[in-house]
């Protein structure tokens, strides 16, 4: 009998074996403290290495929103929605929360090859680090965007406190996507340089830039698919609240919340099979 055969007879255990999901669930949770300081330490690390450091998280995105929204607002015309400038702001800026974590999550195990390959740990805390970095920095941006608002003459309400539900919806379907494009680029390696145009692609198609009600009125069966994009479904509740704009049906709430919480699970479970393919495909 050889020793592979023999062993669990002996009860030994396989080295690198995938744990059920809700152990190997409750170890990443164990490791939450490197998580966060790993996310913490690679946010400071890479604002470090430019001159205005920490002021990129904000004036990234502040310049997107003001190269885009002069293009796209003059190519709309007409067609603008109102109050044009706060409307690709609040866009932009939490767009850039998804498509960070979307981009970063693809390259969480590969720039990170060395380290899979020589530690036994549970590989999601990687994409995890990285879209907590994002989260980081996302609240920054949340931040910045209130006196924004306010030079557009938008100031604090109480239901700008709907951001804060709106902002959990958004973080768990993007560490949902990230999660999956971690495990994806490590399967298939030229995936990385399709991320990119998937990413613009999801950009112009969530409504970042343009109102999607007007563009599609003649469309109705296009615009009754919009309302189960949760991308759409974010920057609508989030402009209504914030400079209201027009509002949104009252079922959005719970489809965005189911629709939350099935894309983090599916994309832990998806992760989750391929633990035992990470460092060694």
């Amino acid at each position: 009998m050889t020793f592979t055969a023999s062993a669990p007879a002996a009860d030994l255990p396989r080295v690198g074996a995938r744990p059920p999901f809700l152990r190997y669930l409750l170890e990443v949770w164990q490791r939450r403290d490197f998580i966060v300081t790993m996310a913490r330490y690679r946010m400071r690390a890479g604002l470090e290495s430019n001159r205005l450091g920490l002021a990129w998280v904000v004036l990234r995105p502040l310049l997107n929103a003001g190269i885009y929204g002069i293009i796209f607002g003059l190519l709309q015309a007409g067609n603008r929605p109102p109050d044009f400038p706060a409307f690709v702001v609040i866009g932009v800026f939490l767009f850039e929360f998804f498509q960070g974590c979307f981009n970063d999550g693809s390259k969480s195990l590969t720039g990170n090859r060395n380290l899979v390959q020589s530690l036994a740990f549970p590989r999601m805390t990687l994409p995890l680090a990285a879209i907590i970095e994002r989260f980081l920095q996302f609240l920054i941006m949340l931040v910045v965007l209130v006196p924004i608002l306010m030079l557009f003459g938008h100031f604090p309400r109480l239901e700008w406190l709907y951001m804060l539900p709106l902002t959990a919806c958004l973080a768990l379907v993007s560490a949902g996507v990230g999660l999956v494009t971690a495990r994806l680029t490590v399967h298939v390696s030229d995936l990385t340089q399709l991320l990119p145009f998937i990413s613009r692609l999801l950009f112009y198609m969530s409504g970042v830039l343009f109102a999607v009600d007007k563009i599609l009125a003649n469309h109705p069966v296009l615009l009754r698919i919009f309302d189960f994009y949760p991308l759409y479904q974010v920057l609508k509740i989030a402009r209504h609240h914030l400079i209201g704009a027009a509002g949104y049906p009252g079922y959005y709430w719970g489809l965005l919340a189911a629709s939350s919480i099935a894309t983090f699970m599916f994309g832990a479970v998806f992760f989750w099979r391929a633990e035992e393919r990470y460092g060694r495909d």
